[in-house]
């Protein structure tokens, strides 16, 4: 039995005590000392049903995944002990490829492997498939015995209302946790290595260090540079293509915001909005091809009829293809800002005889400013995030130059040059990507906090 059939019956199981516990409220008989009318129930059938439902599948659902996580750990050191004097004395790595090779050999008969192991190869495959049939059973189980104990505490004067709300309520706070601790995770473990680069680096030569030039000797045999981690060419190259796609994506974005809010028909805003908007799902290996393909090429040719000399990766097409990946987000936010302002502050400046271009410019623009400013910074994050079209249209080089026309590199495309292929994370120059993630990290904080900071400050409350 697979788990989408243990799924399948899990559903079916939850399902049905919905059913159950909602025809069980239906069937209840009024107690004469009852409170209540007698046609009346504390909680609606549904609540009764969902209570029912709530306990027949969160019991289930978390042991599935408590032995989800223990299963493994159980099979391994069974096969540890099948093993037994076969890898006494020998090395932990080749205890992982061998048991390794009786996993993958047990999941496929035809996987090459030593003839003296075959037996316990089919011993394996055979507690594999006992431990697989033992779990679905305990976690059906668990499913019918929620089902079972629940059901039996509808009445009419239960409060399955209440109960189902808080379990919802627990629900949701827990899922508030996951989100707290994740991002707690990722930040003590950004430090965390961050901490041992700079063992290795000192901080002055990070921050401030013009030259960056991170391979270095992982082996004493292999031969290499010793190493340059002064980060500013890859900082500077950020803030280059970021400038350039803001340029593109502040302008044209605020203003079909508000050409969206003010000119446009509502049935041209019902068509052209929506696919204003889908730039924003376009995956961004698709513009990093666009920009690559076609956008460079371009650029290449233009600057050659100007007497430019525009490199084929240049952080111009990188800025020009991010600033209208971008567009969604300054176009879409600042249209809701927009459209937030009321109406009778509209109708006051047209009152006073004002123009529509006046009215704009001197009452919505000024009372929207918070909001528009702070889908800029949230934009900007975004830009400065961007991976894919960098690594595409921009190059690897780490430059330190403000010409646009030449290579240059950002903070997230050195992060994955970094941790690209077979690295020991005990060499500065993996630990770097981590450098950077922080420096990263920092910078986009920064940023959000200063929007919020903004948005507090100067917000308007209308009533």
């Amino acid at each position: 039995m697979s788990y989408l059939t243990l799924l399948i019956i899990l559903f079916g199981l939850i399902v049905a005590g919905y059913q159950i516990g909602q025809r069980r409220a239906k069937a209840v008989k009024p107690k004469l000392n009852s409170k209540l009318p007698e046609h009346k129930l504390h909680s609606l059938p549904g609540f009764h049903g969902a209570y029912v439902a709530l306990w027949c599948g969160i019991p289930s659902f978390i042991l599935m995944f408590v032995w989800l996580f223990l299963e493994p750990n159980i099979l391994s050191l069974l096969l540890e002990k099948q093993l037994g004097e076969q890898i006494s004395g020998m090395a932990d790595g080749k205890v992982e490829l061998l048991k390794s090779s009786i996993r993958r050999a047990a999941e496929n008969s035809q996987f090459p492997v030593d003839t003296a192991l075959l037996a316990v190869v089919e011993s394996y495959k055979n507690i594999q498939n006992q431990a697989n049939i033992a779990g679905m059973v305990l976690i059906v189980s668990a499913a019918i015995i929620g089902l079972l104990i629940s059901q039996r505490n509808i009445a009419q004067r239960f409060m399955a209302r209440h109960k189902v709300e808080y379990i919802f309520a627990v629900i949701m706070l827990l899922s508030s946790l996951v989100a707290v601790l994740t991002t707690f995770g990722v930040v003590v473990s950004l430090v965390f290595e961050t901490i041992r680069f700079f063992d290795h680096v000192s901080v002055s030569e990070f921050l401030f260090g013009l030259h960056w030039s991170p391979q270095i000797a992982l082996r004493a045999d292999q031969v290499a540079s010793s190493g340059s981690f002064g980060a500013v060419p890859i900082f500077a190259g950020t803030l280059l293509i970021t400038f350039i796609a803001m340029l593109i994506a502040v302008p044209i974005g605020l203003f079909s915001a508000i050409y969206m809010s003010e000119y446009a028909s509502p049935k041209f805003r019902n068509i052209a909005k929506p696919l204003l908007e889908i730039l924003a799902g376009i995956p961004t290996v698709v513009y990093g091809f666009f920009a690559a393909l076609s956008v460079a090429p371009l650029m290449r040719g233009w600057g050659f009829e100007l007497g430019l000399e525009i490199s084929s990766e240049s952080a111009l097409a990188a800025g020009l293809v991010m600033g209208v990946m971008i567009i969604p987000f300054v176009s879409s936010l600042s249209d809701d800002v927009i459209n937030a302002v009321p109406q009778t502050m509209r109708d006051g400046s047209y009152a006073l005889g004002a123009t529509r271009g006046e009215t704009i410019k001197l009452v919505l623009l000024p009372a929207a400013l918070p909001g528009i400013v702070s889908s800029v910074l949230l934009a900007t994050s975004r830009a400065i995030g961007e991976t894919m079209i960098v690594v595409m249209a921009a190059g690897l080089a780490a430059n330190l130059t403000a010409n646009p026309f030449q290579a240059v590199t950002t903070v997230t495309v050195q992060i994955l040059t970094l941790l690209v292929g077979d690295q020991e994370f005990d060499s500065p120059k993996t630990l770097a990507a981590f450098a950077l993630g922080f420096v990263l990290f920092i910078i986009t904080l920064g940023l959000n906090i200063l929007a919020l900071k903004v948005v507090n400050k100067y917000r308007e409350k209308y009533d």
